[in-house]
């Protein structure tokens, strides 16, 4: 086992390869230089010139290396229910369910979002005591403000409101994912009842997890407020998190977008990046909007469905992993 290093697992496709250079960058230059870490980043069609970019970050304590997970998950298919944000379908929300099977040389490792920049050690987030618990997260606070989205995590989703986690930010018990047949369940629930999500990935892990989750400090998943919404801003945290639609590279304004344009401006897809706002458009804004307002419309809806994950559990299936 390699226990000497630590792994930490990013997801991404080729649109996000100039988000994920900036978190790596951020999160080498704040991690403690007294570990080895290894960089393992699960993609879906990332081109050679981006690979190339990106490894360029690789030095020590870093390494970096990729696998392409093309045609790893058939089973997944583009159906409604398994959509990101309502609107569109990508396999890569779904890598993280696999990583425990993909990396059996490793009993522990952390899973990141490629929306992301690290202000704090990385090393200290790993170091979270696990015991017999599945995962480590925090909750999700950027949907208790909006009634329809609590109704859907605690009527839908099966779980108190309070306890329901954020999936771009994981420490990861692999060992015990491995024991107790964490893909292989995730599998069967997907395809035995093709749950309507709003967060695919997300919802899938808060109703298997339930119970088996340590809650970490909100600074290691600070977001901004949804919507221009008035949630909090935390004083030095250790990882922001951009989560939806509160992109820097895509708004002015947004908080804590100082920490993601400081590391920018160093990443050779600089360029890229400031094309992308410059050229995001009224229209994409438009469909931003719309979507999030698709989102809190859906939730009430899913719980007024005959198939739910706290239906089903109401009934004896067998939706807990442990």
């Amino acid at each position: 086992m390699k226990q000497d290093e630590i792994p930490i697992f990013f997801t991404v496709d080729e649109r996000y390869a100039p988000y994920l250079d900036c978190a790596i960058r951020s999160m080498m230059e704040n991690a403690s230089k007294s570990h080895t870490y290894q960089i393992i980043v699960l993609h879906e069609d990332l081109t050679e010139e981006s690979q190339q970019k990106l490894s360029d970050n690789g030095k020590p304590p870093f390494r970096i290396r990729f696998l392409s997970m093309k045609d790893k998950l058939a089973g997944i298919t583009d159906r409604a229910e398994n959509r990101l944000r309502c609107d569109y379908f990508t396999l890569t929300i779904y890598f993280r369910l696999f990583i425990a099977d993909l990396f059996p040389e490793y009993d522990k490792g952390i899973y990141l979002d490629s929306d992301i920049v690290v202000p704090g050690d990385i090393s200290q987030l790993y170091r979270t005591e696990l015991g017999d618990n599945i995962i480590a997260a925090c909750p999700d606070r950027s949907i208790t403000p909006v009634p329809e989205l609590v109704e859907y995590v605690e009527d839908a989703v099966g779980v108190p409101i309070d306890q329901y986690i954020n999936s771009g930010i994981l420490v990861m018990n692999l060992k015990k994912m491995r024991e107790v047949g964490f893909s292989g369940h995730f599998l069967r629930l997907l395809q035995t009842y093709h749950f309507d999500c709003l967060a695919p990935d997300q919802d899938y892990f808060n109703a298997m997890c339930n119970g088996s989750i340590v809650y970490l400090d909100e600074r290691w998943d600070a977001m901004p407020p949804e919507g221009g919404g008035t949630g909090a801003i935390l004083e030095h945290p250790n990882l922001i998190h951009y989560n939806l639609f509160q992109k820097p590279w895509c708004y002015d304004n947004i908080p804590y977008a100082d920490y993601f344009w400081r590391c920018a401006k160093d990443s050779p897809f600089y360029g890229d990046i400031v094309r992308h706002k410059e050229t995001y458009s009224e229209e994409q804004k438009l469909s931003d909007r719309t979507c999030l307002g698709n989102m809190v419309r859906k939730g009430p809806e899913v719980c007024k469905q005959p198939v739910t994950f706290r239906k089903m559990n109401e009934k004896g299936a067998h939706i807990r992993v442990c």
